[in-house]
């Protein structure tokens, strides 16, 4: 069963939209629908910041809003169905400005004022996790915000400007009528939206899910939409059919066992993060690094991998762990090595009909370390030249286990076979590092493109295994660029 339109939360409006292009963008719907115009539209592609909005969910304990900010040029507009969306018109209240637009005022962190609704935005959805944010949490809050005129002190200043003593705003003051709004939104049937040419629906589980992709298995898959509507914003493409994944209950799985971790394809970056980081540290500030606060926050790790990009930065890193990925057509459903489902340059052993259910990644066991390497022209919010994984365990300084995984040095995420055999069961020092170099010209010829040449990402590569070398025999050694930033 399905309704025929997305129903949502505008501020406190409930809104029910229907007989709309499902290509059309939050940001498109809020500008030319709704000719609510304070949130801009600059790159249209998720990295200036100055269209971001913010989204407010029920988490599972289904008592809790979980406010977090998005990028309204990439995300469609049928995710916003069950969902609050809160843009910078709602924040005021009659005359009074809200804690955080008062602050970016009394910090003079606004000039000509184009970026300023997504600063503000961006700020709004850290404040409501934390009303008085460290200047390292307001630092990854703002990242996927750019300003061209004023200057960023006094932006970061306005946003560390406590909200603890702050009056309550409009949302506090109707916060259990948005929950119990949201939760009467959960009773409604799986959302399906239509212009009579282009098509969205929204399975609710995953039989659901898996029978529509029988009956049209060339549906295309979103759940983020994070690369996905680039094609719609920058190439201007139409999509026919979309068969969004973030409200099948099954693809949000998140299991943390004495084994492994078990992530649902459809969950999103910034829930499962937190339990990663705390079993490995380097893979936790490597996400960190994916997009910004705004893609992670919508960016899942099933899009990571079933996009097949050969820079995508977490296929590498499950790769050198080992990780394992279930994949379901119908009823039937396998399970493979993640190494394995990458074929060619964009292509995957997916047939027809079959999507990516679960990832499974093992944990560390002891003398085992994993070390991550991220090389890309800026420090966040950017894309890899060249991304390394090592997951390797030394015993009485001999290795006695290795993988080894680089993105952006082939068509597709792939382990450096001939590396690890060059280190496999050898001493671990200077000389079988120079022969592991050597040996990785043997697992790859890279290829030039706008981000590298050939030959800077080969350099690179193996400036990347002395680095590890480096970093293992000595934890005193800062080398990393944040150790100087």
């Amino acid at each position: 069963m399905s309704i025929s339109a997305v129903r949502f939360l505008l501020n406190n409006d409930v809104v029910t939209i229907e007989n709309i292009d499902p290509n059309l963008t939050v940001l498109q719907y809020l500008r030319e629908e709704r000719f609510n115009s304070g949130t801009k539209e600059g790159c249209s592609s998720g990295d200036c910041g100055a269209c971001t909005v913010v989204v407010a969910e029920l988490l599972k304990d289904k008592q809790t809003l979980n406010y977090k900010s998005i990028n309204a040029c990439i995300s469609f507009v049928g995710s916003l169905h069950g969902k609050q969306l809160i843009t910078v018109e709602h924040l005021k209240q009659g005359a009074k400005l809200h804690h955080v637009q008062q602050a970016m005022v009394d910090n003079h962190g606004s000039q000509c004022g184009f970026c300023t609704p997504g600063f503000v935005m961006s700020s709004f959805a850290l404040h409501k996790q934390n009303s008085t944010p460290k200047r390292a949490e307001v630092l990854e809050a703002l990242a996927g915000n750019l300003c061209r005129c004023t200057g960023y002190r006094s932006i970061i200043d306005a946003a560390l400007a406590s909200s603890e003593h702050a009056k309550a705003d409009s949302f506090a003051q109707h916060y259990q009528q948005t929950v119990q709004q949201l939760l009467d939104f959960k009773t409604l049937p799986s959302a399906v939206l239509t212009n009579g040419r282009h098509n969205y629906s929204a399975p609710k589980s995953i039989a659901e899910l898996a029978e529509k992709l029988l009956v049209n298995p060339t549906a295309t898959l979103v759940a983020g939409a994070t690369d996905l509507a680039l094609s719609v914003t920058q190439n201007l493409a139409t999509i026919d059919d979309l068969v969004y994944l973030g409200d099948v209950t099954e693809l949000q799985r998140l299991e943390n066992n004495a084994e492994e971790f078990i992530i649902g394809s459809a969950v999103p970056y910034s829930e499962f993060t937190p339990m990663l980081h705390n079993e490995y540290h380097e893979l936790g500030a490597m996400i960190e690094r994916i997009g910004s606060r705004q893609i992670r926050n919508n960016g899942t790790l099933g899009g990571n991998i079933g996009n097949a990009s050969p820079i995508g930065d977490m296929p590498p890193a499950l790769i050198a762990l080992g990780a394992e990925i279930s994949l379901q057509r119908g009823d039937s459903t396998r399970k493979i090595a993640l190494e394995d489902f990458f074929v060619a340059y964009k292509k995957t052993v997916l047939n027809e009909a079959e999507f990516i259910k679960d990832i499974y990644i093992p944990k560390a066991k002891p003398d085992q370390t994993l070390k991550i390497y991220k090389i890309s022209k800026r420090i966040d919010d950017d894309i890899s030249a060249v991304l390394a994984a090592f997951f390797i365990e030394l015993n009485d300084n001999i290795v006695t286990s290795i993988r080894i995984a680089f993105g952006g040095m082939a068509g597709i995420p792939m382990r450096a076979k001939h590396c690890e055999a060059a280190l496999l069961n050898q001493t671990f020092n200077r000389a079988s590092i120079a022969a592991a170099q050597l040996a990785l010209t043997q697992d790859f010829q890279p290829m030039s493109d706008v981000r590298a040449t050939d030959k800077y990402r080969m350099k690179v590569a193996q400036n990347l295994i002395q680095k590890c070398y480096l970093e293992l025999q000595s934890k005193s050694i800062a080398t990393r660029v944040v150790n100087y930033a």
